[in-house]
């Protein structure tokens, strides 16, 4: 399932902070939960190197990295 990797790689790339079961249960955004910028960038990385996508850095992709749901749906729509 995309969005359990997903939350898988924000745990990652978080080192920890921000737990998977926490990504995949938040009713808030990452960024709420405390995912800082270079967390942003690692899990940017991860997800370009795990799923072979270029990641949008525009206003746009920023607000799609901080939902899971949308993220998921997003990636699997490719």
């Amino acid at each position: 399932m995309i969005k359990k990797r997903l939350a898988e790689l924000v745990a990652e790339s978080s080192e920890g902070a921000v737990t998977a079961q926490e990504a995949l249960t938040a009713a808030v955004p990452l960024s709420a939960l405390g995912i800082t910028s270079i967390a942003r960038l690692r899990l940017i990385d991860a997800i370009e190197s795990e799923f072979g996508v270029e990641f949008d850095l525009t206003e746009e992709g920023m607000e799609l990295l901080d939902d899971l749901d949308r993220l998921a749906g997003h990636l699997a729509s490719r």
